[in-house]
């Protein structure tokens, strides 16, 4: 135990140490940021096809969503990655980086399309058949009565997405990116740390602290929304 600490204090008084884990962890965060705006943008566009209303303007892109959505929730995220970095994305010079956001919006593009379209169908329908009643525009409709209520329903759901994305960005050491992951066993494999244990122990307590961060924030905004609906239920 006590060799344990050392090796915990010798590495946080390790400049080189911590400059690679900052460096790998910079590069965990970049990757993460991008691809989940990317997802959510991407994601709400197939979504918001997805539940349409059927025509026949939209009959080639609601199967393209649909073919898509499938392949991607249906491959594993490492084979995307393969795919992208040695097959579509194999040109010299081309940045790692992008190839890796790239790679990891799309897949998260998929998942948070299905959460996205989940919370438009939790929406009772009867609202909307109200705000037709009433003379009001499906446009309307969408935007100040379903739009509101989805954004409620899929921030839990939303906020795990986000959490999966961060995570799984551990495996672009699998290509040779240097991530959090990759630093950690660089530290490990060197002669003076000579042991993984430590480095991945640190690794995994800077991935713990940015989920917990992301989940302290989702769960304020929860709470922020709960406040919301109960000042309106009172007015």
């Amino acid at each position: 135990m006590n060799d344990f600490i050392n090796k915990i204090v010798e590495l946080f008084g390790t400049p080189e140490y911590i400059d690679s884990l900052l460096h790998g962890f910079l590069l965990t965060i970049q990757i993460a940021y991008f691809a989940i705006i990317i997802g959510i943008l991407l994601g709400t566009i197939i979504a918001l096809i997805d539940t349409a209303k059927p025509s026949k303007w939209l009959t080639v892109p609601k199967f393209i969503c649909k073919v898509y959505t499938t392949i991607i929730r249906g491959t594993p995220m490492a084979l995307q990655l393969f795919i992208m970095f040695f097959i579509i994305f194999a040109i010299k010079g081309f940045p790692s980086i992008i190839t890796a956001i790239i790679a990891f919006g799309l897949n998260s593009a998929a998942y948070t399309a299905e959460v996205i379209r989940g919370g438009i169908l939790s929406v009772d329908q009867g609202q909307v058949e109200a705000g037709l009643a009433l003379g009001l525009k499906r446009r309307t409709i969408f935007f100040k009565i379903v739009t509101p209520q989805a954004i409620k329903n899929i921030i839990p759901a939303l906020g795990n997405e986000i959490i999966t994305v961060i995570k799984e960005t551990a495996i672009v050491s699998m290509v040779g990116m240097y991530d959090l992951n990759m630093a950690a066993k660089d530290i490990g494999s060197g002669q003076n740390m000579a042991s993984y244990i430590v480095p991945m122990f640190v690794a995994a307590l800077f991935y713990l602290t940015l989920i917990y961060l992301i989940s302290f924030i989702v769960k304020q905004i929860e709470k922020s929304l709960r406040k919301s609906d109960s000042r309106m239920a009172n007015e």
